[in-house]
């Protein structure tokens, strides 16, 4: 999986990834609200989910330590990360401005 993370976070199109927990009621919530972004940004951008049960070395790589934690990634980079539960319209302008600040 490590190998294909590498690949997915190289991607010019950004990427948001959820590192969640199938037991965290708030994951369920943000999960919700993802398909909504997703929705939104359309191919703008990629939306990833990361079980931190099933994949603890990326979860622990990139310093999550709460679930959820969101992250942005594009090429490589981690341009924005933070725990908690996020509405749909600051994901979506997230996802929007780094999108459109690439083009």
């Amino acid at each position: 999986m490590s190998q294909k993370f590498q690949e997915l976070i190289n991607s010019e199109r950004p990427v948001l990834i959820d590192f969640f927990a199938t037991w965290c009621g708030p994951c369920k919530v943000q999960s919700s609200v993802l398909n909504t972004v997703k929705e939104n940004v359309g191919e703008l951008a990629r939306i990833v989910k990361i079980d931190v049960d099933q994949f603890p070395a990326i979860a622990a790589q990139y310093g999550v330590r709460g679930v959820p934690t969101l992250a942005v990634f594009q090429n490589g980079n981690l341009l924005w990360k933070e725990s908690g539960v996020h509405d749909v319209n600051t994901l979506t302008n997230l996802l929007q401005n780094v999108a459109n600040q690439s083009n």
